[in-house]
C-alpha cells in the first residue's frame, strides 16, 4: 500500500464579504465560496434550497405512459407486481410503491428476488410465477433497464411491464415494455439524471397521484435512505429529499425506521445522512447479502411497533453475520494477494466466499490499493462478480469494452455486477488490464483539504455548528475537510482497546483534541512531540457538560514541506499567506550566508536544495531566506531562477527587509490576516 498524496490548498481562502456582511461566519462563508455561492442569495438557495427544487415528473421519458398504465390498472382493479432489488435502494423502491398502490385499493405482490439463488434483475421463472397468481401489469424498480430478453418473455406471457431504474443502458438496447422510465435512457431530458432507484419509483408515484407534496410527506423517510445507501449525489433535488428525509426520520419514522434506530442505539434527534450510511443501510443490505431482503422489506412494511422490533433485532444479529463473513472474505484476498502491491485491476476469484458479501471486501480492496477491484464467487463453470472503482475509472464503460469475456454485465460507473465462465478469468484479467493502461485516470490525490488553516481562532464553537447547515453531507456535497500544517503532536494515545487513536495537536499557543478512528500511530508513523500535518472534519463534542470543539481526523502525517518549500522556490506569490509563519528574521539569513561561508552555490534541484538546509531551521524559512536574497542581488543566476543561483558582489548594501518578499509576508502576520480561515 503506498503512501497516500496529500493535496493542500496553501492560497488565501476567499471568504467573500457580501456573505460575511450579511451574517455568515468566516467558516462557513470560505467554504461556501469554494461550492461557488459568492452571494447571500446563492448561499439560501444552496443551503436553504426547497420545493422548487423538484422537478416535474412527467419530465421524464416514459414517464407519461407509466402512469397512464398504472392508473388503468387501478381503475380496472388489476393485481400488480412490484419487482425490486435486494439492495437498500431496492428495498425502499419496492416498499414505497407497493404500499401507494395498496392505498388505492389494489392487490400487489412485493418481489424482491434472493441474492444467491436467482441473482439480480428479472428472471423468467420468477415472471412465471406471478403471472400464474394473476398479475397483469409488472413494475420494476431499480432494475429492469437492461433485462430485454426477460421483459419480452413477460410480454409473451401476458404481462404488460412498466420499467422503473437508475442504471446505464446497455448500448442503447431498451426492454420492449409498455413504458421505460431511466434518466439515463436516451433522449431523457430530466434535469436530474442522478436520481437513485428509490427516486425514480418515488416520481412515479408523484405522476400517478398528481400530488408530490403529499408524496413527499408520506414518503421522505423510504427515499431518503434509499438516496443515501446508493450513494447518489446529494445536490438539486436529491439534497432536498434527503433533507425532508431525515426531517421525517426524527419526528415520524415509519415503525420499522424507528425500531432500528432504538436497535441501533441511534438517537433520532441527531440524525444524519451518515447515520443512514453507517447504521442503517448496513443493517438493512445485510438482509439482502444474506439471501433475506423479503425480511428487510417486511420491517418498512410493518405497522407493528412490538413485530418492527423483532424484525429489527433480527436484522442487527444477519449484520453481525455479514461482518463475521465480511472479515473471512478479506483475509484471504489477501493471503491471496501475498503481501504484492499490484499495479492494475485487482480480480480474484474463490469458490468459498459468499457472493451477497464479496462487494464490501471489493471496495475494502479498491481503497487500500487505490484501484479498481473485482471480487467473483465461483460456482461451478460461472463465477458472479462484483465491481468497485477508485479515482473516477469508469468500471461500466470498462466492462462493456471487455463484454467478449463475459456472459453478462450491469450496473454503474462506479460500481457493477458481472457473470463469467471460469475459463474466460485470464482473459478478462488481461483485457481488463489493457483497458486500464489505456484508460487510466488521472491521478488525484488521496487527502484533498478544502481549506489550510494557520490558527484555530476560526474553530470556535458557534462557528463550527454553522457548518451543519451543509447537512445534508455525501456525495458531491461531502463534509468540508480542514486541514493543519506543522502542528506539533503534543499527545498521541492509544483508545477503544488499541484501535483508535486520540491525539493532542498545538497550534501556536493554542491546543486542540481529536480523536482519529480504526488507526494508530505505529500504523502512521507518528509520534508525540513531532511536526505533523492533519486534516480533519471538525465537530462540537459535549460531554458531561463540558462544550468544545474536537477534531475527527481523516489524515495524519509526518510534516511534509517538500511541497510549500518547492512553490516558495518556483516564486508562486499565491503560497505567501501560508508561508508567512515561516517568515525569516536576521538571525536565519546570517545563518543561511554564514553557512556558504559568504560563498553560496546552490544546486539545480528543489530536493538538492532542500537537502542543504542548516539543522534545526524549519525548510520553509530556508527557502523564504534563499528567495529573499535572490531578490535583493545576493544571490544570482543565468535565468533568474534560484536553482543553481550563486553569491554576488553588491556595490551597495542590500536591504532584505525592503524586499517585495518580506514585505508581503509581513504583512500576511498582522492579526487581521491570520484570522482568515
Amino acid at each position: 500500500m503506498r503512501e497516500k498524496e496529500w493535496k493542500i490548498p496553501y492560497a488565501r481562502p476567499e471568504v467573500p464579504a457580501a456573505l460575511t456582511e450579511a451574517g455568515y461566519g468566516p467558516l462557513l462563508a470560505a467554504v461556501l465560496a469554494l461550492r461557488g455561492a459568492r452571494t447571500p442569495e446563492a448561499a439560501e438557495a444552496l443551503l436553504e434550497g426547497g420545493p422548487e427544487l423538484l422537478h416535474d415528473p412527467l419530465g421524464m421519458r416514459g414517464m407519461a405512459a407509466a402512469r397512464e398504465r398504472v392508473l388503468r390498472a387501478i381503475e380496472q382493479g388489476e393485481a400488480v407486481a412490484v419487482y425490486g432489488d435486494y439492495d437498500v435502494d431496492g428495498i425502499t423502491a419496492t416498499c414505497l410503491v407497493t404500499d401507494y398502490l395498496r392505498r388505492r385499493g389494489l392487490r400487489v405482490y412485493p418481489y424482491i428476488p434472493d441474492r444467491n439463488e436467482e441473482g439480480y434483475g428479472l428472471n423468467r421463472a420468477a415472471l412465471e410465477s406471478l403471472r400464474g397468481e394473476g398479475v397483469s401489469l409488472l413494475i420494476t424498480v431499480d432494475c429492469g433497464i437492461t433485462a430485454v430478453e426477460e421483459s419480452a418473455f413477460g410480454r409473451s406471457l401476458g404481462l404488460d411491464v412498466v420499467i422503473t431504474d437508475h442504471h446505464e443502458c446497455k448500448d442503447g438496447a431498451l426492454p420492449d415494455a409498455v413504458a421505460v422510465v431511466d434518466c439515463k435512457q436516451p433522449g431523457d431530458c430530466y434535469p436530474n439524471g442522478a436520481l437513485a432507484g428509490v427516486g425514480v419509483a418515488f416520481k412515479l408515484v408523484c405522476a400517478v397521484d398528481g400530488d408530490p407534496a403529499a408524496m413527499l410527506e408520506r414518503y421522505a423517510d423510504l427515499v431518503a435512505v434509499g438516496t443515501v445507501a446508493d450513494v447518489m449525489p446529494l445536490v438539486d433535488e436529491n439534497r432536498y429529499l434527503v433533507r425532508r428525509g431525515l426531517e421525517k426520520l426524527e419526528k415520524d419514522p415509519l415503525p420499522g425506521f424507528a425500531a432500528m434506530l432504538k436497535e441501533a442505539g441511534v438517537d433520532p434527534q441527531r440524525l444524519s445522512a451518515a447515520t443512514v450510511g453507517f447504521s442503517l443501510a448496513p443493517r438493512l443490505n445485510a438482509a439482502g447479502r444474506l439471501g433475506q431482503a423479503g425480511r428487510a422489506a417486511e420491517l418498512l412494511m410493518c405497522s407493528d411497533a412490538e413485530k418492527a422490533a423483532a424484525l429489527a433485532a433480527e436484522l442487527c444479529e444477519l449484520n453481525r453475520q455479514r461482518q463475521s463473513i465480511e472479515t473471512d472474505i478479506w483475509q484471504d484476498a489477501q493471503a491471496m494477494l501475498a503481501g504484492q502491491t499490484p499495479d492494475g485491476p485487482i480480480v480474484l476469484a474463490s469458490e468459498d466466499w459468499h457472493q451477497g458479501v464479496i462487494g464490501i471486501a471489493a471496495s475494502r480492496l479498491a481503497e487500500q490499493f487505490s484501484l479498481p477491484a473485482i471480487m467473483i464467487c465461483l460456482n461451478g463453470e460461472q463465477g458472479k462478480g462484483s465491481c468497485r472503482s477508485y479515482g473516477g475509472f469508469n468500471l461500466f464503460e470498462a466492462l462493456a469494452a471487455c463484454s467478449d469475456c463475459l456472459i453478462g454485465y450491469g450496473g454503474h460507473a462506479l460500481a457493477a455486477g458481472l457473470n463469467i465462465r471460469r475459463d474466460r478469468l485470464d482473459d478478462f484479467r488481461r483485457a481488463l488490464a489493457a483497458y486500464y493502461k489505456d484508460n487510466k485516470p488521472e491521478a488525484l490525490p488521496e487527502v484533498s483539504c478544502d481549506l489550510l488553516l494557520r490558527s484555530c481562532e476560526a474553530l470556535s464553537i458557534p462557528n463550527v455548528r454553522e457548518l451543519e447547515r451543509l447537512e445534508p453531507f455525501g456525495n458531491q456535497n461531502p463534509k468540508p475537510v480542514f486541514c493543519f500544517s506543522g502542528a506539533r503532536l503534543e499527545a498521541a494515545d492509544a483508545v477503544g482497546g488499541g484501535r483508535h487513536l486520540r491525539v493532542r495537536l498545538g497550534v501556536g499557543s493554542s491546543r486542540l483534541d481529536g480523536i482519529f478512528f480504526g488507526r494508530s500511530a505505529q500504523e502512521l508513523g507518528v509520534r508525540a512531540g513531532e511536526l505533523v500535518d492533519a486534516a480533519f472534519t471538525p465537530q462540537v463534542n459535549e460531554f458531561r457538560g463540558h462544550v468544545s470543539v474536537q477534531l475527527v481526523l481523516t489524515a495524519l502525517q509526518p510534516h511534509d514541506p517538500a511541497p510549500l518549500c518547492r512553490r516558495i522556490l518556483e516564486g508562486d506569490e499565491t503560497v505567501r499567506w501560508a508561508a508567512a509563519d515561516y517568515c525569516p528574521a536576521r538571525g536565519d539569513f546570517v545563518r543561511v550566508w554564514r553557512g556558504g561561508g559568504g560563498e553560496l552555490q546552490l544546486p539545480a534541484s528543489g530536493e538538492e536544495i532542500l537537502a542543504a538546509c542548516p539543522e534545526g531551521m524549519p525548510p520553509e524559512t530556508y527557502c523564504l531566506c534563499l528567495m529573499a536574497l535572490l531578490e535583493c542581488g545576493l544571490l544570482q543566476s543565468p535565468d533568474g531562477r534560484i536553482y543553481g543561483a550563486k553569491s554576488a558582489v553588491l556595490e551597495e548594501k542590500a536591504d532584505l527587509e525592503a524586499t517585495e518578499l518580506l514585505r508581503s509576508l509581513r504583512a500576511c502576520q498582522n492579526t487581521g490576516e491570520r484570522r482568515t480561515p
